[in-house]
């Protein structure tokens, strides 16, 4: 699992230094690369001998999906199309975290506090977002509400919350990007965040 981490993290090296200088192809080249590293990373670590190691493993397929449908920036039917494939990611995060099994009271105090952050950040995001992006949107931050609280719930939680945290964080800088101010500083702590997420539920598996 060790060598396919590393891949990551150097091709999100190179993808950020892409994004920097906006070289299309070295981000059409670096970003698909990272997203396989993690889901190599997955495989290496014994994903597809559990029930929950499977359900990770779909959830990082369907995250590579959204990774590489995200890459073009002006067609908003592919951007809607990559937000729908990890929403569905994040679904196959909660059928992985419902596997081990839930903690009612846990999930309710997250529930709570997830409630809250989420309402902040639809508050910031709604002035800005298109009213054709607005149900997408919201059904995606629904489903990554859930996928948050599912994760503090689950059984041995520590590197599972964590993990999702991360990639909740993550998606805040996707969103500022597309929606409110595109800028390369999105980018440069947007995506070792999200990278990072993956690799850590990934790690998850074993």
């Amino acid at each position: 699992m060790f060598y396919f981490a590393a891949l990551t993290v150097l091709a999100v090296g190179a993808l950020l230094a892409s994004e920097y200088h906006r070289l299309r192809l070295g981000i059409w080249i670096a970003k698909p690369l990272a997203a396989s590293g993690f889901v190599a990373a997955a495989l290496a670590a014994g994903a597809l001998h559990s029930t929950y190691g499977r359900w990770i493993l779909a959830a990082l397929v369907l995250s590579w999906v959204g990774d590489v449908l995200l890459i073009p920036r002006a067609s908003p039917q592919i951007f809607r199309a990559g937000i729908l494939s990890f929403l569905l990611g994040h679904a196959a995060f909660v059928g992985a975290f419902a596997v081990r099994g839930l903690d009612p009271l846990t999930c309710a105090l997250a529930a709570l506090i997830t409630a809250g952050l989420t309402a902040l950040a639809l508050r910031w995001l709604r002035p800005h977002v298109p009213v054709e992006m607005r149900i997408p949107v919201y059904a995606y931050m629904a489903v990554i509400s859930a996928m948050l609280v599912c994760a503090a719930g689950t059984s041995g939680a520590g590197w599972i919350l964590l993990g999702a945290l991360m990639f909740y964080i993550s998606d805040l800088a996707v969103a500022r990007d597309r929606f409110v101010a595109a800028s390369f500083s999105n980018r440069a702590w947007g995506l070792p965040l999200y990278f990072g997420a993956q690799l850590v539920l990934a790690s998850t598996v074993a």
